[in-house]
């Protein structure tokens, strides 16, 4: 009797077990429709010829991704691991990894190793108010990137990542990122005008890296690009930075549906002038804060105002003080004397000693998009004022 109740108990146990196996496991249809969901009104689909599941990995076999408004095309299998469907309905995937890609078409071949996803939030319902229902990643990574072109290789990279962390008040978000290694080769131009400023200014081979980092604040919609930069050896160090508000999450939304209708719409021209009407009413919610443009020199303003010269049969010297001369007449024209006074003065100080030019637009308070357009048409020479534009050299 003893012997049959614990058989008994064992197989209760084991059939609770199962039951609550079969709960819990991943439902892998589910997770598909729901990433297609969000992502088709975001960027497009994905088709898998079949879903495979072992644990808390899902491998997508076989997937075909269709872009929105273009054709599908294969990128083999996509694994998923670390899948986690959470009470709401919505899945977090840990990690998400590609196929290398391997293809060429008219004569370029265009190769990329370990392409990964990370840190995935899938919606259960996708939608444009709350970061809860959109589908986004808290990292994008790719290895080594190569394009090759008749045999030669003209661009590569050896990896680059871009980052988005969700702030725990789900305020907004802040992102940074990073290309690492870049190199363009410039030395098999065809035409013989570029081949030559190319060889003269030696920029046959380029290498250096770009950077990014930024933010955005949801409810005031303001988004803050505060550093790109493009860092190449022997040439310089070029860095923008651009604040504006009023991008919210209803705006993006609103955008959205205009290029959809726009889309839409066969009549071509017809639509082109509905979606231009569109943006100008929703520009009316952005401003401008503030933006910054500086260039710092490693060597190609010498190598610059030399080729210059020698097609004017004259030193790089020489023409860097025509330059200095002729910079206060064409500002002229422009009827801003404050501003041009501080621009010709910045110029001399740079092409005398090239360190660092920078242009910053710092409006006393954040200044409507519109209003920049209209002063633009109608009176440009104010624009300058209304932006507070100030123009430094060597700072």
């Amino acid at each position: 009797m003893t012997f049959y109740r614990t058989t008994r108990l064992m197989l209760s146990s084991a059939a609770i077990l199962s039951f609550a196996g079969s709960a819990f496991a991943l439902d892998g249809q589910d997770l598909l429709t729901k990433i297609n969901a969000a992502s088709s009104q975001q960027t497009g689909t994905i088709s898998p010829s079949s879903i495979d599941i072992d644990g808390t990995t899902v491998t997508l076999k076989s997937v075909s991704y269709t872009p929105k408004g273009a054709k599908p095309f294969p990128v083999g299998d996509i694994t998923l691991s670390g899948v986690e469907e959470q009470d709401d309905g919505s899945y977090y995937i840990e990690g998400t990894t590609f196929e290398d890609v391997d293809s060429t078409a008219d004569g370029v071949t265009v190769t990329a190793k370990d392409l990964s996803l990370g840190g995935i939030t899938v919606p259960a319902k996708p939608g444009d108010d709350s970061p809860d229902t959109m589908l986004w990643a808290e990292n994008l990574h790719t290895g080594a990137l190569k394009v090759v072109k008749d045999g030669a290789e003209v661009f590569s990279m050896l990896e680059g990542d871009v980052n988005s962390t969700l702030r725990e008040d789900e305020s907004g978000f802040d992102f940074d990122g990073a290309f690492k290694g870049m190199k363009f080769d410039l030395s098999k131009a065809s035409d013989p005008q570029t081949k030559e400023a190319i060889e003269k200014l030696a920029l046959q081979h380029i290498q250096g890296d770009v950077s990014l980092k930024g933010s955005w604040d949801l409810e005031p919609g303001t988004i803050d690009l505060s550093d790109i930069s493009f860092d190449f050896t022997n040439v310089g160090k070029l860095q923008f930075g651009l604040k504006m508000s009023g991008y919210t999450l209803a705006f993006g939304k609103s955008m959205a549906q205009a290029f959809e209708q726009s889309e839409a719409n066969p009549n071509k021209e017809e639509a082109q002038q509905a979606l231009g009407l569109a943006m100008l009413g929703l520009a009316q919610q952005l401003t401008f804060d503030s933006a910054q443009i500086r260039f710092e020199d490693a060597s190609i303003t010498k190598r610059a105002l030399d080729y210059a010269g020698s097609k004017q049969n004259v030193s790089g010297q020489q023409m860097a003080d025509s330059l200095k001369a002729m910079t206060p007449i064409m500002l002229a024209q422009l009827n801003i004397p404050e501003l041009q006074n501080a621009i010709s003065a910045a110029v001399s100080t740079f092409l005398d000693n090239p360190k660092s030019l920078t242009i910053k637009a710092t409006p006393d308070k954040p200044v409507a998009f519109p209003m920049i357009v209209g002063a633009a048409m109608g009176a440009p020479n104010t624009v300058p004022q209304m932006l507070g534009v100030k123009v430094s050299a060597n700072d």
